[in-house]
C-alpha cells in the first residue's frame, strides 16, 4: 500500500470554478475525512464548473489515472437545469448504489424539508467508489456522516485498499447514554 492513499475531492459550482466564489464545500469534504480517516491520505482536489463533460472528465481522471479509491464531490445535485453532477457520476459508474442517497435523503430531510429536492447518488468505477454530496457545507458533514460506516467496507469489496477509520468517525452505532452525572 502507498505512504499515502490519494481521495479525490471535486467541487462542481460554476461560481467558484470562475473564482467568483470561495470554495467552502471542498474544504468540508476534506475536513471530514481528516476527523474520520485514519489511513495516512492525501486529498488530490477539483473543481469544475457544472458541465458534464468537465465533471465526468474530474471523475475518470481520479479513478483512472490518480488512482483514488474514494472520491467525493460536492455541488450539483439539485434540480437546477445545471445541477448534472448525478448524470456525470452516472455516465462514469460501472454502478449505481441507491441506498447511499436514499439514506443522506432521509437523514437531511429532518432537519432541512427541502432536502427531498436533492438527487445525491453514489457509485463504483473499478475499484472506486464515488460519493454525490450536496453543495452545502453544514449538509456536507451531515450526509457523509450518515453513509460513513458504509464508505470503507464498500472500498475493501471492491478490491481497494484497507482503510481505517479514527475512534471519532461515525460508526451508524448510538452512542451509548453517558453514566457520568
Amino acid at each position: 500500500m502507498p505512504a499515502s492513499i490519494p481521495v479525490g475531492i471535486v467541487t462542481v459550482s460554476d461560481r467558484a470554478a470562475a473564482g467568483t466564489y470561495e470554495d467552502l464545500s471542498g474544504p468540508a469534504i476534506e475536513a471530514a475525512c481528516r476527523a474520520w480517516l485514519a489511513t495516512p491520505w492525501h486529498p488530490v482536489r477539483r473543481l469544475v464548473p457544472d458541465e458534464q463533460p468537465a465533471i465526468e472528465a474530474a471523475l475518470r481522471e481520479l479513478a483512472d489515472v490518480a488512482g483514488c479509491p474514494l472520491v467525493v464531490t460536492t455541488g450539483g445535485t439539485g434540480p437546477a437545469p445545471r445541477d448534472v453532477t448525478p448524470e456525470a457520476t452516472t455516465a462514469v459508474c460501472d454502478r449505481l448504489l441507491p441506498g447511499f442517497g436514499e439514506l443522506m435523503r432521509a437523514v437531511s430531510v429532518r432537519t432541512v424539508p427541502t432536502a427531498i429536492l436533492s438527487r445525491q447518488l453514489a457509485g463504483t468505477r473499478g475499484t472506486t467508489l464515488i460519493v454525490n454530496l450536496p453543495g452545502k457545507p453544514a449538509a456536507i458533514a451531515e450526509c457523509l456522516a450518515a453513509v460513513w460506516p458504509s464508505v470503507l467496507p464498500c472500498i475493501r469489496l471492491l478490491g481497494g485498499p484497507k482503510l481505517a477509520s479514527t475512534p471519532e468517525a461515525p460508526t451508524g452505532r448510538p452512542v451509548p447514554p453517558s453514566t457520568t452525572p
